[in-house]
């Protein structure tokens, strides 16, 4: 079978069952397809339904369900966004938060992530509000830091797998190098602060790493591990991830903006970090726990 639907529920509520799968296939079979026999990665969690015939948007309540090509399943690169993504943060906002600007920047942010402004004159303006803020401040708003559910099983798994796997950020070096360390990224790129004595200059590092430089950090590793672009996932929210999600073998839209959201046909709204692995194939017995 050509295509496999691979059904998907949060771990923290696996509402995935044997009377869900069937209803998916005899759906499946109305359209015309042929459909192979319902593979269990994880009870409860997630099912590989194989089929020949068209893909189709499959709108459950509380479920994900996703069409993935049946050859190359696995990646052998994961190059992934880190704001609202592997951390449930934006940092930017954590940050205005001590100049009692969060409700600003975040507006700020939310048109930038929905593609209603500009992802570089965004990050300027917000940066420049922050300007005087200590240096002292980022250690604070790092404590802040949430870790999205299955981010180290992902990447924990991925490079047991022998992938490689990179954190690309529009946000700060001074953030992804915690989180790649944190989560075991074997590679980050992000944007640089400007310091000026003990406190923020108010200005960011040029040149800024926005949707293109994304694009080129995915392709530059590509050519670097002489993979394709089909042997790569890429996961991200937001606007600014848009061209390396639409580039690569598999692009997922993770709990994503509407306008990626509508873009990206690898959509996961419910499931953690680990429906990434599913995608791929793996079982959850092939985890591995960080």
């Amino acid at each position: 079978m050509k295509n496999i639907l691979v059904l998907l529920a949060n771990p923290a509520r696996p509402a995935l069952d044997d009377g869900t799968v069937r209803a998916i296939v005899e759906v499946l079979r109305s359209t015309g397809a042929s459909v192979g026999t319902p593979d269990w990665l994880a009870e409860g969690i997630a099912c590989d339904v194989p089929f020949d015939g068209e893909p189709m948007d499959m709108g459950m309540t509380g479920l994900d369900a996703v069409t993935v090509p049946a050859a190359n399943r696995r990646k052998r690169l994961l190059v992934a966004d880190m704001e609202s993504t592997m951390i449930r943060n934006e940092m930017l906002d954590e940050l205005a938060d001590f100049l009692n600007l969060r409700e600003k920047i975040a507006g700020i942010t939310a048109r930038a992530m929905n593609g209603e402004i500009d992802f570089e004159a965004a990050l300027k303006a917000r940066v420049e509000l922050l300007k005087g803020l200590p240096v002292s401040t980022l250690d604070e708003a790092a404590r802040r830091i949430e870790y999205m559910p299955g981010g180290s099983t992902l990447v924990a798994t991925m490079k047991k797998h022998g992938a490689y796997c990179a954190l690309v950020s529009g946000g700060f070096t001074y953030f992804t190098k915690m989180v790649r360390e944190k989560l075991g990224f074997d590679f980050d790129a992000a944007n640089t602060l400007a310091i000026a004595g003990t406190a923020l200059a108010g200005t960011v590092g040029l040149p800024i790493l926005g949707k293109e430089a994304k694009l080129s950090t995915l392709q530059r590793l590509c050519g670097e591990r002489g993979l394709g672009l089909g042997d790569a996932i890429t996961v991200g929210d937001g606007a600014n991830d848009l061209p390396m999600l639409q580039a690569a073998g598999l692009g997922v839209a993770f709990h994503a903006k509407p306008i990626v959201a509508a873009q990206v046909p690898a959509r996961i709204r419910h499931g953690d970090l680990t429906a990434l692995l599913y995608l791929q194939g793996y079982r959850r017995s092939d985890f591995i726990e960080r």
